[in-house]
């Protein structure tokens, strides 16, 4: 790929939330999750840090990506209001739940109308069966990156902020890279991290990733936080 270049890619991107359910200004009898921490590993080290606030809204049936798509730029100009959609799925033990992910909202009122709004274009919702609690839920989200890359190997978006990206030599199952995850923090002493597990299609080829956000990105950061991990996937491991 060529260096300083800026793309867009298609992803999959793959981390773990801790969920909870939102029961004020919502559909009444429909089911939404709130993570009040989806980037873990930074905020926790980071208590004086307000982490932002992402919505699963939980639909009734798997959706083509391009039904989302279309609901979303539909509803988009009709709100006065920024918020960003995408599609995705929560896994909760082993129920796969499909969702929209709500983010980059002002505030919560504006949860109600959105799911109004794409009822409006064909979505539907599950409904509300479980009961209040925390869910320890895996989330894979189909998105798209917009990207520079800033050295061989590694990326920072050019849309998100704290968000940057590092290639890895191949593919890894969610508990493979939470289990090298593990083992690279715990070898890890600058500033505190996020991880997640993602590919984006370019060019004809898969590329495998790790999402890493923090504050702290610049190349020499990311590429040393990048050097542990190919050197914990140069090991045999299970």
């Amino acid at each position: 790929m060529e260096y300083n270049k800026k793309m867009e890619v298609f992803s999959n991107l793959v981390k773990q939330e801790k969920l909870t359910i939102l029961e004020d200004k919502i559909v009444p009898g429909t089911l939404v999750f709130e993570s009040k921490d989806p980037f873990p590993g930074y905020y926790s080290d980071t208590p004086d840090t307000n982490p932002p606030i992402y919505l699963y809204l939980a639909l009734d049936k798997p959706y083509r990506l391009e039904e989302v798509l279309r609901a979303v730029q539909a509803i988009q100009p009709k709100f006065e209001e920024h918020f960003d959609a995408g599609k995705g799925i929560a896994t909760i033990v082993n129920e796969d739940i499909p969702v929209i992910r709500l983010r980059h909202f002002g505030n919560y009122d504006i949860v109600a109308p959105l799911q109004e709004a794409f009822a409006e274009y064909g979505i539907g919702y599950l409904k509300k069966t479980r009961k209040q609690g925390e869910y320890e839920a895996i989330i894979r989200i189909v998105k798209m990156l917009y990207l520079k890359q800033i050295e061989p190997n590694i990326f920072i978006d050019l849309r998100e902020d704290y968000h940057g990206y590092i290639l890895i030599p191949r593919y890894l199952t969610w508990n493979q890279f939470e289990k090298i995850t593990k083992q690279v923090k715990y070898n890890w002493f600058g500033s505190k991290f996020d991880a997640a597990y993602g590919s984006f299609f370019h060019e004809g080829k898969l590329y495998e990733f790790v999402r890493i956000y923090s504050s702290k990105l610049d190349a020499d950061y990311l590429q040393d936080i990048r050097n542990i991990y190919l050197e914990k996937l140069s090991h045999p491991f299970s």
